[in-house]
C-alpha cells in the first residue's frame, strides 16, 4: 500500500518519494520492518499463549532427552512468522504483482493447514490433522500454484539467447516475453531444459503436456520440500536457522534472475516483474531471523506445523517461479536428508517386521534425532545398521552444525550460476 502511496506522491514531487522505486531500498526497509515485527509480536503471543496454557504436549523423553525441560512451551509459533512476513509485504509490496500474490497465498494456505494441525494436537488429540489431509492441501496448493504459472498471461520469462560475434559471445533476450516450461540444470553448461522438448514424439500436443508435466514437477516439488521443513522442526532454532540460510540465497538467485543485466551477465533466464519475490523473500527472512530471537535454545516457543509447513512451501514455490526446482536436492540438502532418513527408517523396519527382527538403520528419524539420544536409550535387541554417533550430542550444538552445512550448500546453490 505504502508503494503505491509515495508514487502517486512522486507525481507532485515530493522529495524522497522516488525512493520506493528501488528494489534495494524496499527490501532492506521490509527486511527492518519484518524483524521488529516477529519480535514484538513474538513477545506478545508467548504472554497471550502462557495465559491461557495452549501449550504443545510434553514430548516423549524416549525420543527427546530434554523433552522434560521443553514442558509448557506455547506451540504454534508459526504464526509470529507469518505476521511479521504478511504484514510488511502489505505494507511495502507490488499487491498487483502475480508472484507477490502467489507468496502470500502460499503462506496463508500452508500456514492454515499447519494451524489446525496445531489446534488439533493441542485441543483434540495428539496426532493432529491425519496426514492424509496434509499432503492433500499440500497437493492442492501445487496444483493451483503450477496452474496459476501456466494460465497467468504476467507470468512469462524472456529466454537468453547466445550470439558469436567478434567480440566473442554476447547474452541477448529475445524482445518478447513467452510462456516457458524451460527450467535450469545445476552444473551443465547451456543449461536449459523444455520440459515440452522432453515430449518431443508427442507432435503438436508436446507443448500441453510439457505443461501438465510441468504441473505435476510443481505439486511433487511442493509437497516434498514442505513435509522435509516440517521433519526438520524437531530442535530449537533448527528450522528456523536452516530456513533463513537457504531463503538468503533464494533471495539472491531471484534477484539476479529479475535484473536483466545480471542475468544476462550469468546467462540465466531473465524473469520479468520477479523482483516481487526479493521483496517477499527478505521480510520471511527477517520474520525468521526474528522468530530465532525466541526459538533458539533454550526455545520459549515452537513454530509447530504452523510454521514448518509455510516454510517448506515458499521456499518450493520460489524456486518454480525462478525456474530453479532442479537445484532444491542442493539448497534444500538438509530437508532432503530429513525426509530420506525417514523413508528409509520406516521401509526398513517394515521389512524387519516381515521376518519378525527389529531393523533400523538409524539409532532414530529423523536424522537429526540420531545425534541426541543418549547411551542405554534404545533397547538392546535393535539391530542398527548406522549406529553413529556413540554418545549424544547436546541439541544446540546439533543445531549449530546443521546450519554450518545448509550454509555450505547454500553456497554451493548459488555459485551455480557460475560452475557449469
Amino acid at each position: 500500500m505504502l508503494y503505491y502511496l509515495f508514487r502517486y506522491l512522486g507525481e507532485f514531487g515530493i522529495p524522497g518519494a522516488h525512493l520506493w522505486s528501488y528494489i534495494s531500498f524496499r527490501a532492506i526497509l521490509t527486511l527492518v520492518l519484518s524483524l521488529i515485527i516477529s519480535i514484538w509480536f513474538g513477545e506478545f503471543f508467548i504472554k497471550w499463549m502462557k495465559r491461557h496454557n495452549a501449550s504443545e504436549a510434553q514430548r516423549d523423553v524416549s525420543i527427546d532427552p530434554y523433552g522434560v525441560e521443553k514442558k509448557g512451551v506455547p506451540t504454534m509459533g508459526g504464526l509470529i512468522i507469518i505476521v511479521a512476513t504478511v504484514i510488511p509485504c502489505l505494507l511495502l509490496g507490488r499487491l498487483r504483482n502475480i508472484y507477490m500474490l502467489m507468496m502470500i497465498v502460499t503462506t496463508l494456505w500452508l500456514g492454515g493447514i499447519g494451524f489446525l494441525d496445531d489446534y488439533i494436537k493441542m485441543k483434540i488429540t495428539k496426532d493432529g490433522l491425519r496426514p492424509i489431509f496434509k499432503l492433500a492441501g499440500q497437493a492442492l496448493l501445487g496444483l493451483g500454484i503450477g496452474l496459476t504459472l501456466w494460465m497467468s498471461p504476467d507470468a512469462v520469462i524472456r529466454e537468453n539467447v547466445q550470439i558469436d560475434n567478434k567480440n566473442g559471445t554476447e547474452v541477448v533476450y529475445k524482445s518478447e516475453p513467452v510462456k516457458s516450461t524451460i527450467t535450469t540444470i545445476p552444473f551443465v553448461k547451456n543449461n536449459n531444459l523444455s520440459y515440452s522438448e522432453m515430449f518431443r514424439w508427442m507432435g503438436p500436443y508436446r507443448t500441453a503436456a510439457g505443461w501438465i508435466f510441468f504441473v505435476f514437477i510443481t505439486t511433487f516439488v511442493v509437497m516434498a520440500v514442505s513435509n522435509g521443513s516440517n521433519l526438520n522442526d524437531g530442535m530449537d532454532g533448527m528450522c528456523a536457522g536452516n530456513s533463513a540460510i537457504i531463503v538468503m540465497a533464494l533471495a539472491i538467485l531471484a534477484y539476479v534472475s529479475s535484473h536483466i543485466g545480471m542475468a544476462s551477465y550469468l546467462n540465466i533466464m531473465y524473469v520479468p516483474r520477479s523482483e516481487e519475490l526479493v521483496i517477499f523473500l527478505l521480510a520471511f527472512m527477517g520474520a525468521l531471523i526474528g522468530f530465532l530471537w525466541y526459538n533458539a535454545y533454550p526455545a520459549q516457543v515452537f513454530m509447530g506445523d504452523t510454521g514448518s509447513l509455510a516454510i517448506g512451501g515458499i521456499i518450493a514455490v520460489t524456486a518454480v517461479i525462478i525456474h530453479k526446482e532442479l537445484l532444491i536436492p542442493v539448497l534444500c540438502f538438509v530437508f532432503l536428508c530429513e525426509s530420506i532418513s525417514v523413508l528409509l527408517q520406516t521401509n526398513y523396519a517394515k521389512m524387519g517386521n516381515k521376518k519378525g527382527l527389529k531393523l533400523r538403520v538409524f539409532k532414530r528419524a529423523p536424522i537429526h534425532d540420531a545425534f541426541r539420544i543418549k547411551p542405554g536409550q534404545l533397547p538392546t535387541d535393535f539391530r542398527i545398521l548406522w549406529n553413529w554417533p556413540k554418545g549424544c550430542w547436546l541439541e544446540s550444538k546439533i543445531t549449530t552444525r546443521f546450519w554450518i552445512v545448509t550454509v555450505i550448500t547454500s553456497a554451493l546453490a548459488i555459485i551455480t550460476l557460475k560452475i557449469r
